[in-house]
């Protein structure tokens, strides 16, 4: 696939690198020349000098043939609208759009651009190790009835299959992150110390997940 990047400081950088590893063409956009020092030397992709939501200047960068955009740079208004103008007027199938601004990006996610917030993801991450407790909700549905969050885990869990844990909780575990891996389980998944667990669950029944999750499992014979 061919992948446009608006933004080459660290996070423009290292995806643009990443991206190249595994296979796929790249073009980086910046306004400064000088930011491409951070591809390397290594880096065979385009470097595009010039505004990243510029149409001349996506074109320059292949965006027409692009089945990816990343808009990473400092700016969340430029990130924004380049990220506009790759879906709507360019037709890019998978757009993302990195936003400083928590209240702002909840805002352009209802208008279908998927964004990440940066310091709130990081804060939110920060305090899922500081407190590690109750569910954290990564994705909810349009519709704020289904939601895919982490959910604190008793270790009274471990040693048990994922097949009981959404037996006795009702949920379905969608992945678990174990070693900083993340995987998908079987039924036959037995869930080790230390994993971070997953779950799709409906909105209104976060309370009784957690305190599920919380409790560990019941007694055998106590149903």
């Amino acid at each position: 696939m061919h992948i446009v990047i608006m933004g080459c400081g660290r996070v423009g950088s290292a995806l643009a690198q990443t991206l190249e590893q595994q296979g796929h063409t790249v073009a980086v956009i910046d306004r400064d020349p000088t930011a491409f020092r951070r591809l390397g030397s290594s880096f065979g992709g385009r470097r595009v000098t010039g505004i990243g939501f510029d149409q001349d200047t996506l074109r320059e960068a292949g965006v027409e043939e692009a089945g990816a955009f990343a808009a990473v740079s400092s700016g969340d208004n430029s990130n924004i609208i380049a990220a506009r103008v790759a879906r709507e007027m360019f037709g890019v199938e998978n757009v993302a759009a990195r936003i400083y601004d928590p209240r702002r990006a909840e805002v352009y996610q209802r208008l279908g651009i998927p964004t990440v917030a940066t310091v709130r993801w990081t804060a939110d991450q920060m305090l899922r190790r500081l407190l590690p407790s109750g569910a954290e909700p990564l994705w909810r549905d349009p519709t704020g009835g289904v939601q895919l969050a982490e959910v604190h885990t008793s270790a009274s869990w471990v040693g048990h299959k994922i097949s009981r844990l959404q037996e006795e909780t009702g949920v379905r575990v969608a992945f678990v992150t174990r070693l900083g891996e993340a995987i998908l389980p079987s039924s036959q998944t037995v869930l080790q110390e230390g994993d971070l667990v997953h779950v799709m669950m409906r909105t209104d029944e976060v309370d009784k997940v957690e305190a599920a999750f919380a409790e560990g499992p019941e007694e055998e014979g106590g149903h």
